[in-house]
């Protein structure tokens, strides 16, 4: 398995590249677009070769955007900005569809579920994941992250900070990460806690199952370590170490064979999962690399896999993946 350097683009947007998420080929639209969220307020959208725009920039994000999640159908995605709104948006035209207010807490992490019904936000202060349904956009439940037994009350008092979260690709587990390094694991069709998983120390960033097997979890820490998890199970599988500082970002491939981490050292890694091992290493990123994300499957000629990252240094980049 390896990277290859395709296209880049440099001054993406005005300020740091904190998103990124690729929209999947839909009916009316035979290719996947990638989706950039920056501090500048903006969410552009990109051709997914060429780099080239394909619609005009979505705003109204105040204070910035810290996640993009796009609906597995491809036609809307949400945009979660610092000002504790998530705004849901018409990819093609960039058009608002509506705006949940997830006040008085900020959110960071989202993700729709992988059939679409509901849409998944970390709630940062707090303290809990908040859903959503995609139908009428009403809320359907807000999960609280327990405090793990035999945890040391927290001292200052705000409890829990979530930062990130991932669904199973089949929709019956959910899982969220925090500032404390605490991961929660809820059963999604109940709507239940099941239990923690250990091993983090420091903010949990990112997370991922993979898509061949729903019961792994991969998380990256402030640790600097990969973790994987057999998350129903409340099993570690595996770590995997090598950044220099902070995985701010991870995705693993379609084929459930690779992990591709995103790092404050100004990094890319690519891992092979099971090897437990780094096999290639990018740095073509001059700062923080918030935002590592492949292509999904599908659409007109489609004939490799794609990578896409974007970072502090305003800029975005496309690999091949092989």
């Amino acid at each position: 398995m390896k990277l290859a350097g395709f296209k880049s683009v440099d001054g993406a947007h005005e300020d740091s590249i904190w998103a990124a998420a690729w929209v999947p080929a839909a009916d009316h639209r035979p290719t996947a677009l990638l989706l950039t969220g920056s501090i500048d307020e903006t969410v552009r959208a990109w051709q997914p070769d060429d780099l080239a725009v394909a619609s005009p920039p979505a705003g109204g994000h105040a204070l910035g955007v810290v996640s993009l999640a796009a609906h597995p159908a491809g036609v809307i995605a949400a945009a979660v900005s610092i000002d504790s709104h998530i705004r849901v948006f018409d990819v093609d035209s960039g058009a608002s569809v509506t705006t949940l207010d997830a006040a008085p807490s900020e959110v960071w992490g989202v993700q729709f579920h992988p059939k679409g019904i509901a849409l998944a936000a970390a709630g940062g202060g707090s303290g809990s994941v908040k859903l959503w349904d995609t139908e009428k956009w009403q809320p359907i439940a807000s999960l609280p992250v327990p405090r793990p037994e035999g945890a040391r009350p927290d001292k200052t008092g705000s409890g829990k900070f979530v930062l990130s979260v991932a669904w199973s690709p089949d929709g019956k587990l959910l899982a969220c990460g925090s500032m404390d390094g605490t991961i929660a694991v809820y059963d999604a069709v109940r709507m239940k806690f099941l239990h923690h998983l250990d091993g983090h120390h420091m903010p949990v960033r990112s997370m991922v199952f993979s898509p061949v097997d729903p019961h792994v979890l991969l998380t990256g820490c402030d640790d600097s370590h990969i973790h994987i998890y057999d998350a129903k199970e409340k099993g570690l599988i595996g770590a995997m170490s090598g950044h220099a500082s902070w995985v701010l970002s991870i995705d693993v491939s379609p084929d459930g064979m690779a992990v591709v981490t995103g790092s404050s050292d100004r990094t890319i890694r690519l891992w092979d999962i099971n090897a437990r091992a780094s096999v290639q290493t990018m740095s073509n990123h001059s700062d923080q690399v918030w935002a590592v994300a492949f292509r999904p499957p599908g659409g007109e000629g489609v004939r490799a896999g794609r990578l896409a990252s974007a970072s502090d240094d305003k800029s975005i980049s496309l690999y091949d993946y092989s």
